[in-house]
C-alpha cells in the first residue's frame, strides 16, 4: 500500500471519528470552538449537517471514484469550522486563540482535503501548482502550531504522559523546536516532504501516547475524544499534504532515471 493511500485512510478515518462523536455527544466539550455554529439561525441543524458531511467525506476519500467530490466536501466543512473559530480570535479568550490557534488547526485540515483533491487532478501541471499552494498554506499552519506550543509551553509539558522518560518540559521544548524546523522546511521547500512526514509521525504519536491512554482511563470524557480526533486529523492532513505535487524535487536534484 502506498504512503499516500495510508495517509488518506488515516485522514478519512479521523474525519469519521470526529463526526461520529460530535453527533453522539452534542456538547461543547466535544464540539469546542465549532460550537459557535449553534449560535447561527438553525445552527444546530447546520452543525449536524456539517458533521454528517464530514463523515461522508471521510469515507469518500478512501475510494478513487468519489475522492475528488469527497475532498471538496471536506474542504467546505473544514473551512466552515475555521470560520467558526473567528469569534474566539476577536474576543481573545486566551493567548492561544488570540493568535488563531484553533483557526489554523482547522485550516490545516482544509489544506489536507485540498491535497486529496490535487491528487485527483488530471492535469499534472495544475496538480503541481495546487500542491505548492497547499504546501505553503500548511507551512503557515505549522508556524501557528509552533506559536501555540511556545505560548503555552507549561500546558504542553503537562500533556506529556508521566511514564515517558526525561522531563515533560524537555519534550515540550523539543517538539516546539521540531514544529519550527518543520515550518521552515515546508515554507522554503527544503526536505519539505520529509518534514511533513516527520510532523505527521510526531503528531500521530502524541495522539496515540497521550490521548488514547486517557480515553481508555476516562472513556466518558468527551473533551479527550475530541482532542484525540483532532490530533489524528492533523497527522492525517500532514501525511496527505506530503504526497502532494508541491514538494517535488527541483530539476537539478532529479535522478537520471526520472529525466
Amino acid at each position: 500500500m502506498k504512503a499516500a493511500t495510508c495517509g488518506r485512510i488515516v485522514f478519512g478515518a479521523s474525519a469519521v471519528l470526529f463526526g461520529v462523536i460530535a453527533l453522539m455527544w452534542h456538547d461543547a466539550a466535544t464540539w469546542q470552538n465549532v460550537a459557535h455554529l449553534w449560535s447561527l439561525p438553525l445552527g444546530i441543524v447546520i452543525g449536524g449537517c456539517l458533521m454528517a458531511a464530514q463523515i461522508a467525506g471521510g469515507i469518500g476519500i478512501w475510494h478513487g471514484r468519489t475522492a475528488r467530490l469527497a475532498a471538496v466536501v471536506l474542504c467546505i466543512v473544514y473551512l466552515c469550522f475555521s470560520l467558526a473559530c473567528v469569534p474566539d480570535i476577536i474576543a481573545a479568550a486566551n493567548i492561544y486563540e488570540k493568535y488563531g490557534g484553533s483557526f489554523f488547526l482547522f485550516l490545516s485540515l482544509v489544506w489536507g482535503a485540498t491535497a486529496v483533491y490535487a491528487a485527483t487532478e488530471a492535469s499534472a501541471a495544475r496538480a503541481v501548482v495546487l500542491g505548492r499552494v497547499v504546501r505553503l498554506g500548511f507551512g503557515v499552519c505549522a508556524i501557528s502550531f509552533t506559536l501555540g506550543q511556545a505560548l503555552l509551553l507549561r500546558e504542553t509539558a503537562q500533556g506529556v504522559p508521566s511514564w515517558i522518560p526525561l522531563s515533560h518540559m524537555f519534550w515540550a521544548i523539543l517538539t516546539t523546536i521540531a514544529f519550527a524546523l518543520a515550518a521552515l522546511a515546508i515554507l522554503f521547500n527544503r526536505r519539505a516532504r520529509l518534514a511533513m512526514r516527520m510532523m505527521a509521525l510526531m503528531v500521530g504519536l502524541f495522539g496515540a501516547l497521550a490521548w488514547i491512554p486517557r480515553i481508555i482511563a476516562l472513556p466518558r470524557n468527551h473533551f479527550m475524544w475530541s482532542e484525540c480526533a483532532e490530533t489524528l486529523l492533523v497527522a492525517g492532513a500532514a501525511w496527505v499534504v506530503a504526497e502532494s505535487g508541491g514538494t517535488s524535487l527541483r530539476p537539478d536534484h532529479r535522478t537520471a532515471a526520472s529525466r
